[in-house]
C-alpha cells in the first residue's frame, strides 16, 4: 500500500493535469507508432517495434503510479495547520550558524519541490530535520558535506 501524500490545490491540479496529458496525448501517440512500426513488416527483426513497445510498455508504468499517487493524494486544509511547529506547508525563515545566512524555505510534498522558488520537500534532508521545530530551536541536519545547524527564526503558513 502506498503512503498519503499531501499537496496544496495547486499542486493537485498539477499532477492531474500531468497525467491526463499523459493519457489523452501521450497514451495515443505510442498506440499509433506501434501500429506504424507494425505496418513496416516483419516483427521478428523490427527494431521500430521493438522499441515502440518498450516505449509503451514505460508510459504505461509512468501513468499506473501517477494514479497510484493520485489516488492517495490529500489535500492540505491550511487553515488547520498549527504554526508554533514546522509542518508541511510552513515557511521557515532560518539562520545557517555556519556562515550566518539567513534563508527561507516552504516545506511542500516531494512532487512540488523546487529550490529555485524555496520549496523543499518534507523528504529531503534538511525538510526532514526541520519538521516538528519550533522557533527558537536549533535544527541540526547531516547532509552529505557534514552536519549543519540551523536557528528557527520564524515560521509562517504558505
Amino acid at each position: 500500500m502506498s503512503e498519503v501524500s499531501y499537496y496544496t490545490p495547486e499542486g493537485l491540479k498539477k499532477l492531474k493535469d500531468e497525467l491526463n496529458h499523459l493519457r489523452d496525448i501521450e497514451r495515443p501517440k505510442a498506440s499509433q507508432a506501434i501500429a506504424e512500426a507494425r505496418d513496416k513488416g516483419d516483427l521478428s527483426e523490427n527494431a521500430e517495434y521493438d522499441a515502440a513497445k518498450e516505449a509503451q510498455g514505460l508510459l504505461e508504468m509512468k501513468i499506473a503510479k501517477m494514479e497510484a499517487t493520485l489516488s492517495n493524494a490529500r489535500i492540505i486544509d491550511e487553515s488547520q495547520l498549527d504554526t508554533s511547529k514546522v509542518l508541511v506547508l510552513s515557511k521557515v525563515k532560518l539562520k545557517n550558524q555556519g556562515n550566518g545566512m539567513t534563508m527561507e524555505y516552504t516545506l511542500v510534498a516531494e512532487s512540488e519541490a523546487d529550490l529555485k522558488s524555496g520549496k523543499i520537500s518534507v523528504s529531503s534532508p534538511i525538510g526532514k530535520g526541520l519538521l516538528g521545530k519550533s522557533v527558537g530551536d536549533t535544527a541540526e541536519i547531516t547532509v552529505p558535506n557534514g552536519t549543519l545547524k540551523f536557528d528557527i527564526l520564524e515560521i509562517t503558513r504558505a
